[in-house]
């Protein structure tokens, strides 16, 4: 009788995937971080340039949607039929896909947002990353533990070089963003306007779009994401939520001032993940993943190992083995080549990466069902370079 498989491994001895293959983001291009570079760039802001091609606007706004992929978009055009209208392939639009930026994550993509720089330089490489400071994770969302934000993220946001330069601009959100330090760090300049419904909060938005000749206003909703990730993506929760956010874009745009133009983005797609040992590998409870790991980073699809001292190869190898054709596993030194975290990065964001790097293929995560109880019963979840993590929509709309 043959012995059984080892857990989470599969029965054929499949080539691990070259790191060199996956689809990096378009940095300098097409990415998240090149958006508020080429609005401010458009608007006269000194020291702005981006690969990105923009027509200037006196008046901009961007709307981003948390969990809003590209591809979950243009599989949904019944329950979307505004933001269709704004695809390429749709009534003439001109919307096109950008890269989130790697992890595709939403702290990671706000900091891109908001400062115009690439994870290896702004220092928000993933949901939970190592703090080399103290040795301790550090999760970039909640901002546990805490630590000096602008130590941890010293560069200035776009909202706060545009505001230098006579643009009035501003942030109309939930209410319980106003201080927290990824907003501080991210999204801080100019004004901040606190708003609990969000209906108020794209009126207020074109009212503040209209207020000032020069105006720069970022928006944001949050809830597609959240119902993505308790109910998946193929959910009548998650389908419910793509039609309110379809009525609340139409909203703002019907409303736009003059001479402006409104950016509809996201920051990441979303996957769902059966819940299947197959496709759930559990840190907790495979001995061969654990094993030389002395902390566990990063979320479910896109994880940061590090390593115990002199472990790093093994660690290495035993992750490519068990993950095969199923990740991208890289070293530190890889993934940096490689340009996963963008064409820079910043000695002082260098050792926060992970002695290596995982970033999944398959429709599969690597949980922590112990240290990680929560996250680990998400059904919804994102954070790799697949399409329907990475791709975002950038859709237009001008006055």
């Amino acid at each position: 009788m043959a012995e059984p498989l080892p857990y989470g491994t599969a029965p054929h001895d499949p080539a691990p995937l070259d790191p060199a293959t996956a689809p990096v983001p378009r940095y300098g291009e097409a990415s998240l971080a090149d958006l508020l570079p080429a609005i401010a760039a458009g608007q006269g802001v000194p020291g702005m340039s981006s690969g990105l091609r923009l027509e200037p606007a006196d008046r901009a706004c961007v709307f981003l949607v948390d969990g809003m992929g590209w591809e979950l978009l243009r599989e949904h055009p019944d329950e979307a039929p505004f933001l269709t209208s704004l695809l390429a392939t749709s009534h003439g639009g001109t919307g096109r896909p950008v890269t989130a930026g790697f992890p595709s994550t939403t702290a990671t993509s706000l900091a891109s947002v908001g400062t115009g720089q690439v994870p290896g330089v702004h220092g928000l490489p993933g949901y939970t990353v190592l703090d080399p400071e103290t040795g301790e994770l550090m999760n970039q969302l909640r901002w546990q533990p805490w630590t000096d934000p602008y130590l941890w993220q010293p560069y200035p946001t776009v909202f706060r070089l545009a505001d230098a330069a006579g643009i009035a601009a501003c942030q109309v959100t939930a209410p319980h963003f106003e201080h927290t330090p990824l907003t501080k760090v991210a999204l801080s300049g100019g004004t901040f306007h606190g708003r609990l419904s969000a209906e108020e909060r794209m009126d207020l938005a074109a009212d503040r779009l209209g207020a000032a000749d020069r105006t720069l206003v970022y928006t944001y909703y949050a809830e597609l994401d959240g119902n993505g990730h308790r109910h998946g993506v193929d959910s009548d929760a998650w389908r419910g939520q793509l039609m309110y956010v379809d009525r609340l874009a139409q909203r703002l745009a019907e409303q736009l001032p003059p001479r402006s133009a409104l950016y509809i983005t996201a920051d990441h797609g979303m996957v769902d993940v059966p819940s299947t040992p197959e496709a759930r590998y559990d840190f907790d409870e495979d001995w061969e993943l654990r094993a030389g790991v002395a902390r566990l980073g990063g979320e479910g699809r896109a994880r940061h190992l590090y390593a115990v001292p002199g472990a790093a190869g093994d660690v290495h190898a035993v992750w490519r083995e068990v993950l095969a054709d199923r990740a991208w596993v890289a070293t530190r030194d890889e993934a940096i080549e490689l340009g996963w975290f963008g064409p820079k990065v910043d000695d002082r964001v260098r050792a926060r990466i992970g002695d290596v790097v995982v970033a999944m293929s398959d429709g599969i995560a690597v949980v922590a069902t112990e240290a990680e109880p929560n996250e680990s019963e998400l059904v919804g979840m994102h954070g790799s370079m697949t399409p329907a993590e990475q791709l975002v929509p950038l859709l237009e709309v001008r006055t």
